[in-house]
């Protein structure tokens, strides 16, 4: 189990491949904030409201200077059959060895109807442009997620 992560550490740095069959890493947003939110699953309710209001959010984080990635386990393929369905304009990192998940510790236990389970924790981090975390936010309700995650960008 790594650390946990606090404000002011260096962002663990990271390196997958994304929608559109490219590798995505940290150092390729070296000169900008970025976002790096979390999700459980593609397609499932919360999860699809969630990229949707970061999809209709992403001209004022690039307003911000700042870039958007979300992070599930799911397929490269899965992924890019979830921004088609629902036309998203966020790139999606597919971590399905669970290497980044852990790195930022969000790959945790969880509880549903008695059974305890591994899986991903909501949470979205704010990576400054020294590549130090800026804000973190755990266990995310959706609505009004993406409105507190600009106001702290544009910060």
């Amino acid at each position: 189990m790594a650390k946990e992560l606090k404000i002011g550490d260096a962002a663990p740095s990271f390196s997958l491949p994304a929608n559109g069959g490219r590798t995505v890493s940290l150092a390729d947003y070296a000169k900008r904030k970025l976002v790096i939110y979390f999700y459980p699953k593609d397609n499932t309710p919360g999860c699809t409201s969630e990229a949707i209001d970061f999809t209709a959010a992403i001209k004022d984080f690039d307003k911000a200077d700042t870039d958007i990635v979300g992070v599930s386990a799911d397929s490269v393929k899965k992924h890019d059959n979830f921004i088609e369905k629902h036309n998203l304009g966020i790139t999606l990192l597919s971590d399905e060895q669970q290497d980044m998940l852990n790195a930022y510790g969000v790959w945790v236990e969880k509880n549903m109807y008695g059974r305890n389970f591994m899986g991903i924790e909501r949470a979205t981090f704010l990576v400054g442009k020294d590549g130090k975390i800026e804000q973190i936010w755990r266990k995310v309700k959706v609505k009004g997620h993406v409105d507190a995650v600009l106001e702290a960008a544009r910060g």
